[in-house]
Protein backbone atom coordinates (compact mmCIF):
# COMPACT_ATOMS: atom_id res chain seq x y z
CA UNK A 1 0.00 0.00 0.00
CA UNK A 2 2.79 2.36 0.67
CA UNK A 3 4.05 1.62 -2.72
CA UNK A 4 0.67 2.44 -4.27
CA UNK A 5 0.64 5.77 -2.46
CA UNK A 6 4.11 6.52 -3.66
CA UNK A 7 3.11 5.72 -7.23
CA UNK A 8 0.03 7.98 -7.00
CA UNK A 9 2.23 10.78 -5.67
CA UNK A 10 4.66 10.29 -8.55
CA UNK A 11 1.83 10.38 -11.13
CA UNK A 12 0.38 13.47 -9.44
CA UNK A 13 3.77 15.21 -9.40
CA UNK A 14 4.34 14.33 -13.05
CA UNK A 15 0.94 15.70 -13.99
CA UNK A 16 1.62 18.98 -12.18
CA UNK A 17 5.01 19.24 -13.90
CA UNK A 18 3.46 18.67 -17.35
CA UNK A 19 0.79 21.34 -16.71
CA UNK A 20 3.49 23.79 -15.58
CA UNK A 21 5.60 23.14 -18.68
CA UNK A 22 2.63 23.52 -20.99
CA UNK A 23 1.60 26.78 -19.30
CA UNK A 24 5.06 28.25 -19.77
CA UNK A 25 5.21 27.28 -23.44
CA UNK A 26 2.02 28.73 -24.76
CA UNK A 27 -1.48 29.92 -24.24
CA UNK A 28 -4.90 28.54 -24.95
CA UNK A 29 -4.77 29.91 -28.50
CA UNK A 30 -1.57 28.03 -29.11
CA UNK A 31 0.54 31.17 -29.51
CA UNK A 32 4.16 30.87 -28.55
CA UNK A 33 5.04 33.02 -25.50
CA UNK A 34 8.18 34.25 -27.28
CA UNK A 35 6.47 35.32 -30.52
CA UNK A 36 5.83 38.97 -31.43
CA UNK A 37 2.54 40.50 -30.29
CA UNK A 38 -0.30 40.44 -32.77
CA UNK A 39 -0.71 43.57 -34.92
CA UNK A 40 -3.98 45.36 -35.64
CA UNK A 41 -4.67 46.81 -39.06
CA UNK A 42 -6.98 49.84 -39.25
CA UNK A 43 -8.47 50.92 -42.55
CA UNK A 44 -9.54 54.54 -42.92
CA UNK A 45 -12.29 55.29 -45.42
CA UNK A 46 -11.42 57.97 -47.98
CA UNK A 47 -12.95 61.38 -47.29
CA UNK A 48 -16.31 62.03 -48.88
CA UNK A 49 -16.56 64.80 -51.41
CA UNK A 50 -19.47 67.01 -52.43
CA UNK A 51 -20.10 67.31 -56.12
CA UNK A 52 -20.58 70.94 -57.14
CA UNK A 53 -22.21 71.94 -60.41
CA UNK A 54 -19.62 72.37 -63.12
CA UNK A 55 -19.61 75.91 -64.47
CA UNK A 56 -17.67 76.91 -67.54
CA UNK A 57 -14.72 79.20 -66.80
CA UNK A 58 -15.53 82.93 -66.64
CA UNK A 59 -15.06 84.84 -69.84
CA UNK A 60 -13.73 88.35 -70.24
CA UNK A 61 -14.99 88.92 -73.78
CA UNK A 62 -18.39 88.04 -75.17
CA UNK A 63 -19.46 87.89 -78.78
CA UNK A 64 -23.05 88.28 -79.91
CA UNK A 65 -24.90 85.05 -80.57
CA UNK A 66 -27.77 85.73 -83.00
CA UNK A 67 -27.70 89.41 -81.96
CA UNK A 68 -27.69 88.68 -78.19
CA UNK A 69 -25.12 88.41 -75.40
CA UNK A 70 -25.81 85.56 -72.94
CA UNK A 71 -24.02 84.91 -69.66
CA UNK A 72 -24.64 83.59 -66.15
CA UNK A 73 -23.88 84.87 -62.68
CA UNK A 74 -20.62 83.53 -61.17
CA UNK A 75 -22.56 81.08 -58.95
CA UNK A 76 -24.75 79.89 -61.84
CA UNK A 77 -28.00 80.94 -60.11
CA UNK A 78 -28.97 83.50 -62.77
CA UNK A 79 -29.09 83.33 -66.56
CA UNK A 80 -28.74 86.77 -68.12
CA UNK A 81 -28.60 88.47 -71.47
CA UNK A 82 -28.65 91.61 -73.54
CA UNK A 83 -31.12 90.91 -76.34
CA UNK A 84 -32.15 92.92 -79.39
CA UNK A 85 -35.69 92.14 -80.54
CA UNK A 86 -37.69 93.56 -83.46
CA UNK A 87 -39.52 96.07 -81.26
CA UNK A 88 -37.03 96.76 -78.46
CA UNK A 89 -33.71 95.98 -76.85
CA UNK A 90 -33.55 94.69 -73.29
CA UNK A 91 -31.23 93.37 -70.61
CA UNK A 92 -32.42 90.91 -68.01
CA UNK A 93 -31.63 88.06 -65.65
CA UNK A 94 -33.74 85.06 -64.67
CA UNK A 95 -33.47 83.07 -61.45
CA UNK A 96 -34.97 82.94 -57.98
CA UNK A 97 -34.67 86.18 -56.03
CA UNK A 98 -36.29 87.48 -52.89
CA UNK A 99 -38.32 89.53 -52.07
CA UNK A 100 -40.74 89.57 -54.99
CA UNK A 101 -43.63 92.04 -55.26
CA UNK A 102 -47.19 90.70 -55.47
CA UNK A 103 -48.23 89.13 -58.77
CA UNK A 104 -50.13 91.54 -61.01
CA UNK A 105 -53.61 90.41 -62.08
CA UNK A 106 -52.63 90.31 -65.75
CA UNK A 107 -49.80 87.75 -65.16
CA UNK A 108 -51.21 84.25 -65.59
CA UNK A 109 -47.87 82.39 -65.78
CA UNK A 110 -44.62 82.31 -63.81
CA UNK A 111 -44.10 85.55 -61.89
CA UNK A 112 -41.06 87.10 -60.29
CA UNK A 113 -38.32 84.72 -61.44
CA UNK A 114 -36.39 87.48 -63.15
CA UNK A 115 -36.00 91.19 -63.76
CA UNK A 116 -35.52 93.08 -67.02
CA UNK A 117 -35.00 96.62 -68.22
CA UNK A 118 -35.97 97.71 -71.72
CA UNK A 119 -35.55 100.86 -73.78
CA UNK A 120 -39.24 101.55 -73.09
CA UNK A 121 -39.12 102.43 -69.38
CA UNK A 122 -38.15 101.37 -65.89
CA UNK A 123 -36.93 97.92 -64.92
CA UNK A 124 -39.59 95.42 -63.87
CA UNK A 125 -40.09 91.89 -62.59
CA UNK A 126 -40.87 89.40 -65.32
CA UNK A 127 -44.03 87.47 -66.11
CA UNK A 128 -42.60 84.68 -68.24
CA UNK A 129 -43.50 81.13 -69.16
CA UNK A 130 -39.95 79.94 -69.66
CA UNK A 131 -36.30 80.77 -70.07
CA UNK A 132 -35.70 83.98 -72.00
CA UNK A 133 -32.07 84.83 -71.25
CA UNK A 134 -30.24 81.73 -72.38
CA UNK A 135 -28.45 80.69 -75.52
CA UNK A 136 -30.42 77.45 -75.43
CA UNK A 137 -27.37 75.20 -75.27
CA UNK A 138 -27.12 72.03 -73.22
CA UNK A 139 -24.86 73.71 -70.67
CA UNK A 140 -25.14 76.87 -68.65
CA UNK A 141 -23.89 80.01 -70.42
CA UNK A 142 -20.41 81.21 -69.38
CA UNK A 143 -20.34 83.18 -66.11
CA UNK A 144 -19.52 86.85 -66.04
CA UNK A 145 -16.68 87.00 -63.49
CA UNK A 146 -16.96 89.38 -60.53
CA UNK A 147 -15.64 92.77 -61.66
CA UNK A 148 -16.36 92.14 -65.35
CA UNK A 149 -18.72 94.30 -67.45
CA UNK A 150 -20.49 93.71 -70.75
CA UNK A 151 -21.30 96.91 -72.68
CA UNK A 152 -23.50 96.17 -75.68
CA UNK A 153 -26.45 97.60 -77.60
CA UNK A 154 -26.89 100.53 -75.18
CA UNK A 155 -26.77 98.45 -71.97
CA UNK A 156 -24.12 97.75 -69.34
CA UNK A 157 -24.25 94.59 -67.23
CA UNK A 158 -21.76 94.17 -64.38
CA UNK A 159 -20.99 91.26 -62.09
CA UNK A 160 -20.26 92.25 -58.48
CA UNK A 161 -20.04 90.42 -55.16
CA UNK A 162 -23.59 91.73 -54.50
CA UNK A 163 -25.14 90.29 -57.69
CA UNK A 164 -25.62 91.17 -61.34
CA UNK A 165 -26.56 94.74 -62.29
CA UNK A 166 -27.82 95.82 -65.72
CA UNK A 167 -28.49 99.42 -66.75
CA UNK A 168 -29.90 101.11 -69.84
CA UNK A 169 -27.07 103.52 -70.63
CA UNK A 170 -29.42 106.16 -72.13
CA UNK A 171 -32.19 106.23 -69.51
CA UNK A 172 -30.22 105.18 -66.41
CA UNK A 173 -32.97 102.67 -65.53
CA UNK A 174 -31.85 99.26 -64.41
CA UNK A 175 -31.77 96.59 -61.74
CA UNK A 176 -29.57 94.54 -59.43
CA UNK A 177 -30.46 90.90 -58.80
CA UNK A 178 -29.12 88.40 -56.25
CA UNK A 179 -30.56 85.37 -54.49
CA UNK A 180 -31.48 87.20 -51.28
CA UNK A 181 -31.95 90.79 -52.47
CA UNK A 182 -32.77 92.88 -55.52
CA UNK A 183 -33.53 96.43 -56.51
CA UNK A 184 -35.07 98.24 -59.43
CA UNK A 185 -34.01 101.78 -60.35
Amino acid sequence: MARARSKKRSVLAASVAIVAVLSACGSESGADATSAPATTTTTVAPPTTTVEPVLPPPQTTYAALDGAYYFSSPDGLFQCGIVTLASRTEAGCQGTTSPVPPRPEDCMISWGNGIRVTNEGEAEFMCSGGAVYTSGGETIDPPLAVGQVINADGYSCESTAGGISCTNDETGHGFRIAADSNEIY
